[in-house]
């Protein structure tokens, strides 16, 4: 059976359109961030450079398009047409009338829906374990750098222990079957995912102690949304049904958190080994204010630059990471759309079909392009302050 296809143009102006709500959604934030730019702290000095804007926009346009995936994507991304196997760009699939934009996969998949809900994946993933990684850093730097002493060196010790490894050894021997038959990932996942629980029961009990009723209402939402989480994610036990991970992304999860945590641990820590010296911090512990209250509210918000950079490359690092494990077949499952399997599945007929291969490649360029424009402009905006 004969598959009419797009021209050129077609395929262009086809792709345009299918992202019609991210158009939209770039417009309205683009509008309100450069309308109220001056409220707007310093998400809004972003828009005094170009790098800035340019970062802004890309990692926005990703993040629009994993919300709004299911509209953008014109099929499911495991559906699988077998008239449209390797199928070039532009060829339209005859019973719906929709054309694979990109061209079609091994398995007859479309690849350019494949590639919209790729980025569901890696926008959850990465951010998320970088975050967690984040709060596990934090809550052991923040003492590691104010204290010194036995508590620096023990901690400083774990930290080198993690580091010494190669990251993509330690990435391998974590996600590999054998360790995921194992209950160890749960166990890490049960230690890690408690920091950020730790983190603001602290953060609420140091501020707000002398207000009993606040710090009642504030500890008791913490409990209960972290524990609610907590559940969810650990042991997959959530009564509601809505957070849940399957045993390969809590693999990744557990990796990311393992592997990054060292590294934010130590900027960190030499953030508040120099920040600790400041008038301000003497002026805090000559009011009598405790150890932690000084980390938590005088050290740690004078530190937030660097570490929003860091942030910012990190998630980078991440999804490149994401990527190579999805390559290597480690991870995820195999039919899983993100950009790393995508990549893999069609370098096995790279010689004959080159078009599968292209879309998730510069999609996971891109994002890690907008990330590093982002960790650029803010870097010059926290020199600035």
């Amino acid at each position: 059976m004969q598959v009419e296809t797009l021209g050129t143009f077609g395929i262009i102006f086809g792709v345009l359109a299918r992202f019609w709500p991210v158009w939209i959604a770039l417009a309205v934030i683009l509008f309100f961030s450069l309308r109220f730019r001056e409220r707007l702290g310093l998400y809004g000095q972003l828009f005094e450079t170009g790098v800035g804007v340019a970062g802004v926009l890309i990692c926005f346009f990703w993040l629009f398009t994993a919300l709004f995936a299911a509209t953008v994507a014109p099929f499911d991304p495991l559906a699988q047409f077998p008239i449209m196997k390797n199928v070039l760009p532009g060829a339209i699939e005859p019973e719906s009338g929709q054309a694979f934009l990109f061209g079609g996969d091994r398995l007859a998949r479309d690849v350019f829906s494949r590639m919209v809900y790729g980025s569901q994946i890696v926008l959850i993933i990465a951010p998320a374990a970088t975050l967690f990684a984040l709060m596990v850093g934090t809550t052991l730097g923040l003492p590691a750098g104010y204290y010194g002493g036995r508590i620096d060196s023990f901690l400083s010790f774990l930290a080198n222990l993690v580091l010494a490894f190669p990251v993509i050894l330690l990435f391998y021997l974590l996600v590999t079957p054998g360790i995921r038959e194992t209950p160890i990932p749960q166990w890490m996942a049960g230690v890690f995912f408690i920091f950020p629980i730790v983190f603001f029961v602290t953060l609420f009990w140091t501020r707000f102690r002398s207000r009993p009723q606040l710090l009642a209402i504030q500890l008791a939402v913490t409990l209960l949304v972290g524990g609610w989480a907590y559940l969810g994610l650990v042991f997959d036990a959530d009564p509601l049904g809505i957070i849940s991970i399957s045993s390969n992304q809590l693999n990744i999860f557990v990796a990311v958190v393992f592997a990054s945590s060292p590294g934010v641990f130590r900027i960190v820590r030499g953030l508040v080994m120099d920040i600790k010296t400041r008038d301000y911090v003497a002026a805090a512990q000559t009011r009598g204010e405790t150890p932690w209250y000084i980390m938590l509210w005088e050290v740690l918000p004078n530190a937030r630059g660097p570490l929003i950079v860091d942030v910012c490359l990190r998630i980078g690092y991440t999804t490149i990471l994401l990527g190579t494990l999805g390559y290597f077949g480690l991870g995820l499952a195999p039919e899983s759309p993100d950009w790393g399997t995508g990549i893999k599945e069609s370098s096995r007929l790279l010689r004959a079909y080159v078009h599968p291969a292209l879309p998730p490649v510069f999609a996971l360029m891109s994002f890690v392009l907008g990330l590093n424009l982002l960790a650029d402009a803010l870097r010059e905006q926290s020199l600035k302050d």
